[in-house]
């Protein structure tokens, strides 16, 4: 591997293509169903996804008003005029001989990400276009032989090319959470990576530090999670380094990601547009598109990241946390409308909250699961109130919480069936506190902490905690305990 100096010698470009499975609930261009999940090969398929003769494309309404709402998410202009292209090339997943996509009059035009890094900075990426295409269908490769399933052929999709303004294997990972973030939030994808409903093409190359021209690009193709975009980038920065101090050149050339092993492997040389021999399809008419009508889905999208972000300033919560938070839209949005109750402190907790679950992976990583069962607003404020009361341990609170996403059951409910009610009575403490006071066991620390010994006090509420079967305000206890010691 190449060492620190000779990285240090290098800066690092990054462009990615991002291919985004539109949520319809059919294809882009006929009537088959959009979903092949746990379908059996060639069944989610129409005469049009197998290319038969005379069969007619007719391009679904629903796809192109998708490509509008993520034209709002990528800050971007929308084509008023834009027309679909084919690109021809031969392979056995693709009957038609050729994929019908958006080369020269894409719908998408030029937009930004603003992109929030761990340390708190943000990264603006530029968008240079997205288009709307047909998927190719999938070959299953074995030992001697290899099976075509056309089940995703057609699948609507629309690609995302970033212009090349990422320089970080961090940024690269960055760029590709917030793009999955706002393609959900804006209802344009289901985002699960799992599922394939967003891959990333990630363009890698490196050049001298102070070099006014880019080095040649390697493509990796096909990443399926927001992990493997960054280590991929982080090999292949140290692969290109490599080649150059020996005295090489770098190939351009598509390169895929074995995740297992940690690295990228050559699979073929790089293709340019004429090798595709790009015609207008004249089965499809143009989309025309009127100020109105891009004017009236775009007003329904729903509330994105950076207004979460925007709005959370009250809340004082860090980077990492806000970002743990917007891993669920229901979540953030049920935090945002917890604090437009004028709730700071209870959004704040709820937050909190949140993303312990993501932490104790109550949702699965690299994919948006909503809870099944919907979480009542006026539950999770009462929860933060019963520790506001010193009815709840914040250990019990939390634990409350958990139940209430799997249950939607109330929290007072939970509390008492779980025995997790504290005894904020002060006259009920006082009497405890006594008890252990005169326990004999208790002799050495009471000496302890009247020598000054701050930390034996910590035994003496334990006890009180042990005495009440863990239901006495921690804190109440603590306090009385000083207050009978003279403190």
């Amino acid at each position: 591997m190449a060492t620190p100096d000779m990285l240090a010698k290098y800066d690092m470009t990054i462009g990615i293509e991002c291919h985004v499975q539109l949520d319809t609930l059919t294809k882009l261009f006929s009537g088959a169903d959009n979903d092949a999940r746990d379908k059996a090969p060639n069944t989610a398929v129409n005469p049009i996804d197998f290319g038969l003769p005379g069969m007619l494309p007719v391009l679904n309404r629903k796809a192109v008003e998708l490509a509008l709402k993520a034209g709002k998410a990528l800050n971007a202009e929308v084509a008023r005029t834009s027309r679909f292209d084919r690109k021809h090339y031969f392979y056995p997943d693709l009957p038609k001989g050729y994929q019908t996509t958006q080369m020269y009059h894409p719908i998408i035009l030029e937009g930004y990400v603003d992109v929030p890094m761990l340390d708190g900075e943000t990264v603006r990426v530029r968008v240079h276009h997205a288009h709307l295409e047909e998927d190719a269908g999938k070959l299953t490769h074995y030992s001697d032989f290899s099976l075509v399933d056309l089940n995703r052929a057609g699948t609507p999709l629309i690609e995302i090319v970033s212009e090349p303004d990422i320089h970080s294997a961090a940024a690269a990972k960055a760029y590709a959470t917030e793009l999955q973030r706002l393609m959900t939030y804006a209802g344009v994808s289901l985002g699960d990576l799992y599922q394939g409903n967003m891959r990333f093409d990630v363009n890698i190359s490196i050049a001298p530090k102070g070099a006014t021209e880019l080095g040649t690009r390697a493509e990796v193709k096909n990443l399926n999670s927001f992990r493997s975009v960054e280590k991929a980038a982080e090999y292949e920065f140290n692969r290109q380094v490599e080649i150059l101090e020996k005295g090489e050149r770098v190939v351009q050339e598509t390169r895929g990601w074995d995740d297992a092993a940690g690295k990228t492997n050559s699979q073929r040389s790089k293709e340019d547009a004429q090798d595709y021999r790009y015609m207008p399809d004249a089965d499809i008419p143009p989309i025309v598109l009127s100020d109105e009508e891009i004017e009236k889905i775009q007003a329904e999208v729903p509330a994105l990241p950076s207004y979460y972000r925007e709005q959370w300033k009250v809340l004082s919560i860090d980077s990492t946390v806000e970002n743990a938070l917007l891993y669920s839209q229901e979540s953030a949005s049920l935090v945002q409308r917890i604090l437009e109750t004028g709730k700071n402190a209870a959004a704040r907790r709820v937050a909190l909250w949140f993303v312990m679950a993501v932490e104790e992976q109550l949702f699965a990583d690299d994919r948006v699961n909503e809870n099944e069962s919907p979480v009542n607003d006026r539950h999770l404020i009462e929860l933060s109130d019963m520790v506001d009361d010193n009815k709840l341990s914040s250990t019990s609170a939390k634990e409350i919480f958990f139940d209430i996403l799997k249950t939607s059951r109330s929290p007072y409910e939970i509390a008492e069936e779980k025995n997790l009610l504290q005894v904020s009575d002060e006259s009920a403490i006082d009497s405890i506190v006594d008890e252990v006071l005169h326990d004999p066991a208790s002799a050495q620390s009471i000496k302890d902490f009247k020598e000054g010994q701050e930390k034996a006090i910590g035994f003496l509420v334990g006890q009180v905690m042990k005495k009440s079967a863990g239901k006495a305000n921690p804190g109440m206890a603590q306090q009385a305990i000083r207050k009978k010691l003279g403190e």
